[in-house]
């Protein structure tokens, strides 16, 4: 990372990024930036999703390394009715 930078710059374009490009579009990912480490946290809908998170960080960000720490969630149809009281 660039001396210049500071990890909260950092945080917030990798953040942003995370968010507008179409091939990940992903808002509920953490990022954390420490020294020459940024880490991904939180859930993702594939495991598709969760390697384009790489990606993405890894084209930004090529003098980081990247902790993916991301969980994929499955999300389904519901398997049952709900009850509404």
């Amino acid at each position: 990372m660039s001396e210049a930078r500071t990890p909260q710059y950092e945080v917030g374009r990798l953040r942003r990024a995370l968010v507008e490009d179409p091939r990940t579009a992903e808002q509920g990912v953490k990022v954390t930036v420490r020294g020459e480490h940024v880490f991904l946290s939180g859930e993702v809908a594939s495991e598709q999703r969760r390697q384009k998170l790489d990606e993405v960080i890894g084209e930004l960000a090529p003098d980081l390394v990247v902790h993916n720490e991301t969980h994929v969630v499955q999300a389904g149809a519901p398997t049952g009715r709900e009850e509404l009281r």
